[in-house]
């Protein structure tokens, strides 16, 4: 009773009087009546800005929605395309149509986009709305906004508005705030279900608009985890990056961006290493490589994945516990026959790179590795960007998500064959299910606390969420890397995937697995990223008789030949769920100059049998919270 007293006194300090907290009971019961806000889920952006930043500027097609509701039979198709093209891009587009506009063109594209902001703040408060706006024109915009077509008293008075802000030439300057109002309104919250990082070229620029953007979450995905574990210290997740970045002819991400030098590594590489066709980067569109470069990166691709090799089995060595003695290919190699054995089985090595391996000793470091690598640890450390990147991750990201009656997790919930949850043994205990990620995460932000300590248990097990057989994660048996990289029989290829990823296309095994996580109601779905959906072939990211949604559609350009999109997004609103297929990004001058978009088909994914409010959503359980001690407090004052 003392301390409900003191929380109590807390509370009253705040509203200060009686009627305060009479007004907040009633706006908060209010805001509990409003429609339900528009989700936005993305996954597996894979560093391809270009096409997400589009995404978040046309609300994987709800920005045209909204215009097609309002302007229905008043616009003709191709008008709008150019006011959504507008929206998108208000500045390149003003500057595309400056010589075909007039004084007529501004008052008309002004109302129709404030008629638009009305009608996409419908559902929100107009205190939210407020905050929403820009500060430059807020006044101007309020004042807009609350016109009413009928009062010819007022008329003058909004029309002199417009005139002022054309002749004091700031209708530019107008639309284009007006344009950022409405993106910001179409979305409500945002969901990124995992991977931001690797592949692409731009993942540091998807992680701003992030910071800047006014309401998400993160689902950590396996690459945004090996860079986390970098930032926090593991020798061997940082040499993962370097090798992921140099077969993608990506390095510039880690020297430019993140101000990483890199040459210490380079000078090594090009003492030991010779031209190597299995590690020269893979070809792309958006980079030119000279030569020199070509092979530059090949040597230090070979490096990196030779003391990645090296680090894993030390690893492997120390955490018996792990389970991964099979990943221990150096130390199962025949250097003078140049074989390696495999389950058994003695395969032949092709394209080696063993220069820095000693055979007796195969995972030991030279010294003159040892000081390589804690150089490039010690960068990677201190690297500002990166570490504001990464806290800005761990502090909005975790393994999974209960949101509005619907699971997000990036990978997969580990089962055995028979569906039954798969278990984790440690030394301390074991575990699994729900419990299993809550251990994982709780580690992850441990080992992140603690940079400078590389080789103790939460760091190593940062590498296990990358390739380990039960990391929800990962979701497969082994990671065959070295494989990958030098024996031609494709069979040692072959990554066996946990039972989860077959047994999801069962309705019973996804609500097992949501009432693991207290999801019992019969719309609740689980939301997946992580495997590329291969529409091409047939395949649906629809599973589970709808209750298992698989949004990876393909944004990493490399997988687009074999998905034949260019990824899925999923958008959430009072109405129900609506899944999106999107073609390739082409460039942003395309949608400018063709009016052009990325959003091709939407599937209804579910329609419930009513609409969705506040009140029946994790925020509304949250404002349920505050208004029941807000009503405890008014009772418990004594006037």
């Amino acid at each position: 009773m003392e301390e409900q007293n003191k929380y109590l006194d807390l509370l009253y300090k705040q509203y200060k009087n009686k009627e305060n907290i009479i007004s907040e009971i009633i706006n908060l019961k209010a805001i509990q009546n409003l429609p339900k806000g528009t989700e936005h889920f993305v996954s597996d952006l894979h560093g391809e800005f270009n096409a997400f930043q589009h995404l978040l500027r046309n609300g994987s097609g709800n920005v045209k929605e909204k215009i097609n509701d309002v302007f229905n039979n008043e616009l003709t198709d191709k008008e709008k395309q150019i006011l959504a093209s507008l929206i998108y891009y208000p500045e390149q587009k003003l500057k595309h149509i400056e010589k075909l506009i007039d004084t007529n063109w501004y008052r008309q594209t002004i109302d129709q986009l404030i008629r638009l902001i009305k009608f996409s703040a419908s559902k929100y408060t107009r205190s939210k709305l407020r905050k929403s706006l820009p500060k430059r024109f807020s006044y101007i915009i309020e004042e807009l906004l609350y016109q009413v077509k009928t009062n010819t008293d007022k008329k003058e008075y909004y029309n002199q508005i417009i005139s002022d802000v054309l002749t004091l030439k700031q209708g530019n300057a107008l639309i284009i705030d007006l344009c950022y109002t409405i993106q910001r309104l179409v979305i409500d919250h945002l969901h990124v279900v995992g991977d931001i990082y690797d592949r692409g070229p731009e993942p540091d620029k998807i992680i701003d608009a992030l910071i800047d953007y006014h309401s998400v979450d993160i689902q950590w995905g396996n690459h945004d985890i090996i860079w986390i574990g970098a930032a926090a210290g593991s020798p061997l997740c940082m040499m993962n990056i370097i090798r992921i970045s140099a077969r993608y002819n990506n390095l510039d991400i880690i020297e430019d961006t993140y101000g990483i030098n890199l040459r210490p590594l380079l000078t090594y590489a090009e003492k030991y290493y010779l031209d190597n066709e299995a590690f020269r980067p893979k070809p792309t569109p958006e980079t030119y490589s000279s030569k020199e470069e070509l092979l530059e990166t090949t040597k230090m691709h070979q490096a990196a994945a030779i003391l990645q090799f090296k680090l894993e089995e030390q690893l492997v060595q120390r955490r018996p516990e792990f389970d991964m003695d099979h990943r221990k290919l150096l130390s199962h190699t025949n250097f003078d026959q140049l074989t390696v054995s495999i389950k058994g089985k003695e395969h032949p090595l092709t394209n080696t790179c063993f220069m820095t391996v000693n055979p007796d000793k195969p995972s030991v470091l030279t010294p003159e590795e040892e000081e390589i690598i804690e150089r490039l640890m010690q960068n990677f450390i201190h690297s500002e960007k990166l570490k504001r990147h990464t806290d800005f991750l761990v502090k909005k990201g975790n393994m999974y998500l209960v949101y509005n009656d619907n699971l997000l997790i990036h990978g997969c919930v580990p089962l055995n064959k028979d569906g039954s949850l798969k278990e984790f043994k440690l030394t301390d205990g074991s575990y699994k299910g729900k419990e299993l990620l809550d251990f994982f995460e709780t580690s992850l932000r441990k080992a992140y606390t603690c940079p400078e300590t590389y080789d103790d248990f939460n760091t190593d097990l940062l590498w296990y969420l990358w390739s380990g057989e039960n990391s929800s994660l990962f979701g497969k048996k082994e990671m065959t890397t070295f494989e990958r990289y030098f024996i031609e029989d494709k069979s040692t290829h072959i990554e066996e995937k946990n039972a989860y990823y077959t047994l999801r296309e069962n309705e019973e095994t996804i609500s097992f697995i949501l009432s693991e996580f207290g999801l019992y109601k019969d719309d609740s779905h689980l939301i997946n990223g992580h495997t590329p959906v291969k529409e091409i072939k047939g395949e649906t990211p629809i599973k589970a008789g709808g209750k298992m949604l698989v949004i990876d559609g393909g944004f990493s350009k490399p997988y687009q030949k074999t998905t034949g999109i260019a990824g899925y997004t999923l958008l959430y609103n009072s109405y129900g769920m609506q899944l999106v297929a999107h073609k390739p990004f082409s460039s942003v001058e395309e949608v400018i100059l063709q009016n052009d978009d990325i959003v091709s088909i939407k599937r209804i994914v579910d329609r419930p049998v009513e609409r969705k409010y506040v009140r029946d959503t994790t925020i509304g359980s949250s404002l349920q919270g505050q208004i029941n001690d807000l009503t405890k407090l008014l009772n418990y004052l004594p006037y």
